[in-house]
């Protein structure tokens, strides 16, 4: 399979693992729970074929805390979970951003709250970017077909590597176990990005000194270089309660290493916006079932097209600000009850009409609805 370039029917959870495995992680640390606990499986196979390291935990907060663990230590790892398990680990995951530790957390969703319930959901949408404390910037990215699934966890880890941040790939029941044709590449071919390595000899580092990038050097727990990993506000060296000017520097370093690449990170598709009068605009799964709609609604002579973010966050708002000065009408479809409708409604500022189609039963959203909203508009 590593050798050669072959075609394999793959369902979303399984892509999930080649993807990571691609992309360099040996080590996993997870706790079964569906729809996610596909990934566990595959991974606690594939992960021994290549060298790497699984191992299944008690529970959600010692996952992601053996993961962290493992990526100091200088190993790309990686967890996956579905909401009431991301819920556990989120002041782990807080700690992972202001230590500057890379990881990668695959969401699957359910219906919640709480518990919920196991059938396919995008509830979780806003958790994902503000479940921990404190101002932060985190990357999710948003799958919508199996092939994705695999390439987008490649993008993730390397993502992760190069910003010395958790990033997060926001997946669904129904697309985890869906099962589609995905032509796998030779793993040796694939582009991996490492974290940066200290460029320092060890007497003059200091944990958390960025260079033009804005993201240190890391070196390996237990290298010669002295690591202060730390879950507080810091200063260079690692200290903690530095004063007011030194809180406000690493805040805005934080924020910025993220911020300062919106020109590349944002990734969206458009599809059918040509000459279209009418735009949808949706992700996920529930894409899947917008471009289903389009096909029959252009048949009847309607132009309407969809913008479809696979970049969750930072939020394509510059892509949706240019969408709303072409278009007369937008169609927020959601699998939940609006949960980017307000950050649509943000990038508009007024250009557009806005209408909002939600579904939250755990069914994936059937075509029709989406195809009368678009009657109705148009």
């Amino acid at each position: 399979m590593d050798k050669q370039k072959n075609v394999q029917l793959m369902q979303g959870n399984e892509a999930v693992v080649e993807g990571a495995i691609a992309a360099g992680v040996r080590f996993f640390a997870g706790y079964p729970i569906t729809p996610s606990t596909e990934i566990l499986e595959r991974i606690s196979v594939r992960l021994p074929q290549v060298g790497g390291k699984f191992i299944q935990m008690e529970d959600e907060i010692a996952s992601i805390s053996a993961v962290l663990g493992a990526s100091m230590g200088g190993v790309k790892a990686m967890t996956a979970t579905s909401g009431p398990g991301f819920a556990l680990m989120v002041e782990t995951i807080g700690y992972a951003i202001v230590a500057e530790i890379p990881c990668v957390v695959v969401e699957v969703q359910r219906v919640g709250p709480g518990a919920g319930m196991v059938f396919t959901s995008q509830q979780d949408t806003m958790s994902i970017r503000w479940a921990t404390p404190g101002g932060f910037e985190t990357i999710t990215l948003a799958p919508a077909s199996v092939k994705e699934c695999f390439e987008l966890t490649i993008r993730a880890v390397n993502l992760s590597e190069r910003f010395r941040v958790p990033v997060f790939l926001l997946s669904d029941a129904h697309l985890a176990h869906i099962r589609e044709k995905v032509e796998v590449p030779n793993y040796n071919e694939v582009l991996r990005v490492d974290r940066t390595r200290p460029t320092v000899p060890p007497y003059k580092f200091l944990p958390y000194e960025a260079d033009e990038t804005g993201v240190p050097g890391m070196p390996d727990f237990g290298s010669e270089y002295r690591c202060k990993i730390v879950a507080v506000l810091h200063d260079k060296t690692g200290k903690y309660g530095p004063s007011p000017e030194e809180r406000t520097f690493i805040l805005k370093r934080l924020h910025n290493k993220i911020l300062a690449h919106l020109d590349e990170l944002p990734m969206v598709e458009e599809y059918m916006l040509e000459d279209a009068d009418i735009a949808v605009f949706s992700y996920g799964i529930c894409a899947r079932a917008v471009k289903a709609a389009l096909k029959t609604a252009r048949a009847e002579g309607i132009k309407v097209g969809l913008m479809r973010p696979i970049t969750l966050w930072p939020f394509p708002k510059e892509a949706v600000s240019k969408l709303t000065s072409r278009v007369s009408d937008i169609i927020v479809a959601e699998m939940n009850s609006g949960q980017l409708l307000g950050e649509v409604e943000r990038a508009n500022e007024g250009n557009a009409n806005i209408r909002f189609v939600g579904q939250e039963d755990g069914i994936v959203m059937d075509p029709q609805r989406i195809l009368s909203a678009i009657r109705e508009v148009g």
